[in-house]
């Protein structure tokens, strides 16, 4: 169905899209190539919400070569009117001739729609070439579309026995510095980052994205059930904080957002958060992907209610010992048949760290 240059020219878009990891949020990341007579004649990408959207952008550069050319663009054409006007009704007036999408456009507003006007107008309107790899770049786009929630990314570091910390809280560092390095750049891709109270108080971290270049900086979440959050911790250090408690203690709460924090109160069962809800609102916010740094009873929590999608484990080539802190706090299982299964999708060298990426079968 497909040629051989027309996976060339839709990496070449998967490619551009990259090029908005980092600064699109809410919106996907999306990229846009047309081409005519074999050649790139406009190309563009998807840079910030708000702004053109990427076939705008390569709209733009080919003009009056857009006549008749092929699109080849990361994500199914929007149809509808949002904060900018519908790219499908762009190609029609640009007079393309086709019309090739990686994937369709999970947003219930387009959901097809999109390639249909298209079709309509007698643009020839393709769909799934390098689906799989244009899912993977929005991800979490798909999720909240789809869930209603945002894709939920645990980062973890570790020495090779598993273990985070020793038993006094020290964990400064396991990892190296290339291995930190990469850490920052998952988090500048995150919409938000999400820690505990626990984490918070005792290392005291700023939670956000340090010697990454970005033009935002994730909302940072910090589940604190009983508002224990000093008002002289540094994750009030910019950015946007969120709070997720369990209780509406007036008084704390009022100085708690005096002091430039937002409040929601989401309680569950025995006295905590309900996790989930946090998600579902974090879902309603716009937010896509979910970066977690926390300790080992947050992650627990998190896994023991299925709410993890995706693991990042930094392994540091030590050991540390049985009496040393682990990853999870979940419940003793009674038979290894219910132990959590990931499937690896990632082993590499990040320094002298051995990275490995994994996802939650389900």
């Amino acid at each position: 169905m497909f040629s051989t240059a027309d996976h060339d020219f839709m990496a070449r878009a998967l490619r551009l899209a990259r090029r908005g990891l980092y600064s699109t949020t809410p919106n996907p990341r999306v990229g846009c190539v047309i081409v005519k007579d074999g050649a790139v004649v406009g190309e563009g990408w998807h840079q910030r919400a708000g702004e053109a959207h990427a076939e705008i952008h390569a709209l733009q550069a080919a003009g009056e070569a857009a006549r008749g050319a092929s699109v080849y663009v990361s994500l199914e054409p929007c149809s509808h009117h949002g904060r900018t006007p519908p790219c499908a009704e762009a190609l029609i007036r640009a007079g393309v001739a086709r019309v090739v999408a990686a994937m369709q456009d999970p947003n219930p507003q387009v959901a097809g729609q999109g390639l249909a006007i298209l079709a309509d107008a007698g643009i020839i309107a393709e769909c799934g070439l390098l689906e799989a790899e244009a899912g993977e770049l929005n991800v979490g786009f798909v999720s909240r579309m789809s869930r209603g929630r945002p894709w939920v990314r645990l980062k973890l570091a570790s020495s090779l026995d598993g273990k985070t910390a020793l038993r006094n809280g020290a964990s400064q560092w396991i990892t190296g510095a290339e291995a930190r390095q990469d850490g920052h750049r998952w988090r500048a891709r995150a919409c938000a980052i999400l820690s505990g109270i626990g984490t918070v108080r005792d290392d005291d971290p700023q939670l956000n994205v340090r010697g990454v270049a970005t033009s935002r900086q994730p909302l940072k979440v910090v589940v604190d059930s009983r508002l224990e959050l000093s008002q002289e911790a540094r994750v009030f250090m910019g950015g946007s904080l969120l709070l997720a408690s369990a209780q509406e203690a007036a008084p704390r709460v009022d100085l708690l957002r005096r002091s430039g924090a937002e409040v929601v109160c989401l309680p569950g069962a025995q006295g905590k958060v309900d996790l989930a809800e946090l998600l579902n609102e974090l879902g309603r916010r716009g937010i896509n992907e979910v970066h977690v740094e926390a300790g080992a009873r947050l992650n627990g929590a998190l896994l023991h209610a299925g709410l993890v999608d995706e693991v990042l484990l930094y392994m540091a080539p030590c050991l540390i010992g049985d009496q040393a802190r682990g990853l999870f706090d979940i419940p003793e299982l009674e038979t290894l048949e219910d132990k959590h299964r990931l499937a690896i999708r990632d082993v590499r060298l990040v320094g002298r760290d051995l990275r490995v990426i994994a996802r939650l079968e389900k």
